[in-house]
């Protein structure tokens, strides 16, 4: 009887809206490291180090345990982590939507409000944004949860506050997850602000209450302790990856408070500000139906929510101040800033929800109850319901699908095969070093190579790491903050191009000037010779034949930014072959380099049919 009884107590459009996502999520998983900061969170994970300021010792913590599942490997299973992560993430969206449709209309039936928290719920989920970040290893979704958590539990102290029942309980643990959140990204305290006005519109005198605010106070700095304690604790047993190597109070703090990255802010304009402001696009997320929904939801129920519907719209205020206003983001970093968003499309999903449950009053009020309507009224209901969430699923299904993404795990196995044992490679890019950390560290694929970043070389703790090569390195008697990059990495090539073979991969060829090396173009990497540039060698093309081209030519859908860049480096490649042929008098090989890199990328014709008409070719 208690298992019937346990059985019938659950509600299965709560469970459809954990399990759709995360099934749809698995469909379109990438099946190992992708690009960006996949390789260094998957390290980081692997070994409980820490990743890049700040840190994300929750995410780090929270993925660990993936990686013990029996199958798949340790990049596949954190991916399935973070699709865990977007799946509850709708959960909370289901949680909220309900809770506001109860506070709007009791009289509305549990299937009502369970239907339309499970419409808003599949919204959120397949809005392009969350299903991008839901297939690879990614933070945010993981904060967006913690946000409906908190969201979810002020609404409850609310309903009891107004009831004449005092439970700060809810508020304390809602302060515990908001320290707790600070371990997954920053924009945690970007919600703060709508927090708090959230609390104290039920009653300002709250303020006065000192022992109440003190212990809010003491959950919230025992949540962000608990979590961060990991930081010094694991950098004190030297991980795989140890950013910042944050053991001592001074390099924790320069950890947290991002003081590796530097940005010089860009002159402020009008055309500038406005694609800062548009990496917040509800029409983009959700189509203008969506717009339109979330329009309705918030005009319907403003006298009923309108603590809700203010605390929402000072979430979106605080965003756009800070990320667009404090940070002034330059262009070429603003989309980085679209990832920030997602606390706010969660809250978007849900008001969009209740525009969804307003529509569907009046088509009941109109035509009848769900039930007694007959079927035409049932088929329209569940037309409106669910029409969104169905469009936004097939529209960006392809788009988002990374199950056969390999491109990020070959461009890294194929630098690495681009090299002789014992060699030193460096590299430039993040993208094009992170996947390297995790094939050499995770995966244990060529160990015998050194693989230096050269941003990093500027720090002392990165030198650290790698107490063989720099020990008694001339980097140590100078004063790396105020180096460029660019005299460091050199002054680690004239000491390690001593001793071994010297490698640097493309984003370094085309990042910093080599006069005083020669190079050998092996592949998309390239060796430097201790000799005058002057010097021409031919490439090296039986490296071409250990690659792997997975997804190169089309096979695959899916492209970001990184990936689309990679294709293009590999065309590169080819046609700077091709052009190096050429001057050597090597006119059929060049052709052939030539023609290959075209073929990968096509919108390059026009630069192959220039070179060879420089040399008098067709």
């Amino acid at each position: 009887m208690r298992d019937r009884n346990f059985i019938a107590q659950i509600d299965p459009c709560a469970v459809l809206a954990v399990i759709v996502p995360f099934a749809v999520y698995l469909l379109t998983l990438a099946p190992s490291v992708t690009f960006f900061d996949s390789g260094e969170f998957l390290t980081a994970i692997h070994s409980l180090g820490a990743a890049h300021s700040p840190g994300y010792p929750l995410f780090i913590n929270y993925a660990k345990p993936f990686t013990y599942l029996p199958f798949g490997n340790i990049a596949f299973r954190v991916n399935i982590a973070t699709a865990l992560s977007a799946a509850v993430a709708c959960y909370g969206v289901y949680l909220l939507v309900c809770r506001l449709v109860t506070a709007v209309d009791r009289e509305a039936s549990i299937l009502q409000r369970r239907l339309v928290a499970l419409a808003a719920a599949l919204t959120f989920a397949f809005s392009p944004r969350l299903w991008l970040q839901s297939n690879h290893d990614k933070p945010y979704p993981l904060v967006a949860f913690l946000c409906a958590m908190i969201f979810y539990l002020i609404l409850l102290w609310r309903e009891k506050y107004r009831n004449g029942e005092d439970y700060p309980g809810y508020i304390y643990l809602g302060a515990f997850l908001s320290g707790l959140g600070f371990g997954g990204h920053q924009i945690m305290i970007l919600m703060l602000p709508s927090f708090a006005f959230l609390i104290l519109s039920q009653d300002w005198r709250l303020v006065t209450r000192v022992k109440e605010l003190l212990l809010v106070l003491s959950f919230a700095a025992f949540g962000f302790i608990s979590v961060h304690l990991h930081l010094p604790i694991r950098a004190m047993q030297n991980p795989l990856l140890n950013w910042g190597d944050p053991k001592t109070l001074t390099q924790f703090l320069w950890n947290f408070l991002r003081k590796g990255y530097p940005v010089d802010k860009p002159v402020r304009s009008l055309s500038l500000l406005w694609k800062q402001i548009n990496a917040f696009s509800v029409p983009y997320e959700f189509t203008l139906l969506g717009l339109f929904l979330l329009l309705i939801g918030l005009l319907a129920y403003f006298r009923k929510l309108r603590h809700e519907i203010v605390s929402y719209a000072i979430a979106i205020a605080v965003f756009l101040l800070v990320i667009v206003g404090y940070f002034n983001t330059p262009d070429d970093l603003i989309f980085l800033t679209e990832e920030f968003f997602d606390p706010i499309y969660l809250l978007s999903a849900v008001f969009i929800g209740m525009g969804m449950f307003f529509l569907l009053r009046q088509i009941l009020y109109t035509c009848g109850s769900l039930r007694s309507g007959g079927k035409p009224v049932r088929v329209a209901a569940l037309a409106l319901l669910f029409a969104l969430p169905v469009t936004l699923c097939a529209g960006n299904y392809v788009e988002n699908d990374q199950h056969e993404n390999y491109i990020a795990y070959d461009y890294a196995t194929n630098s690495l095969r681009s090299m002789p044992e014992g060699a030193v490679l460096f590299t430039w890019g993040d993208s094009g070093a992170f996947p390297l950390w995790y094939l050499q560290g995770v995966e244990k694929m060529r160990e015998d190579l050194d693989i230096l970043h050269t941003p990093h070389l500027v720090f002392t703790w990165y030198l650290d790491a790698f107490p063989k090569l720099f020990r008694y390195s001339m980097l140590r008697s100078l004063p790396l903050e105020f180096q460029p990059a660019e005299y460091v990495l050199k002054v680690a090539i004239s000491e390690q191009i001593r001793n071994r073979p010297v490698y640097i991969d493309f984003s370094t060829r085309y990042s910093v000037g080599f006069e005083e090396f020669s190079m050998i173009q092996r592949g998309i990497c390239y060796e430097l010779i201790k000799s005058p540039s002057a010097t021409t060698y031919p490439p090296d093309l039986a490296v071409w034949r250990l690659y792997n081209f997975r997804g190169i030519n089309d096979d695959m859908f899916f492209r970001d930014l990184d990936t689309g860049k990679a294709i293009l480096i590999y065309a590169s490649a080819h046609m700077e072959a091709g052009e190096t042929f050429l001057r050597l008098g090597r006119v059929q090989e060049a052709v052939r380099e030539l023609r290959m890199a075209e073929r990968i990328a096509p919108e390059m014709q026009g630069q192959v049919a220039r070179i060879l008409s420089g040399y008098g070719l067709r």
